[in-house]
């Protein structure tokens, strides 16, 4: 898999479990301690996320964070 399709997918992973919460892009943002700009970006397949970032969304969602990368 390329470094981009792997963003995307884990962007896709994000913005469904994101919907299927009932949490729009700021509030993740706040609840991750995030920008909610940089949310969308990672959503877009943009962004090449940290480690450390993955564990605030994955916390802020209440998944593990392979939830977001399978």
């Amino acid at each position: 898999m390329t470094n981009t399709k792997a963003r995307k997918k884990f962007g896709n992973n994000m913005r469904l479990i994101r919907k299927e919460k009932g949490l729009s892009q700021e509030a993740l943002a706040d609840i991750a301690g995030l920008h909610r700009t940089y949310i969308g970006a990672i959503e877009r397949g943009e962004q090449n996320i940290s480690l450390d970032n993955i564990n605030k969304i994955a916390k802020a969602l209440n998944v593990k964070p392979s939830a977001l990368l399978n």
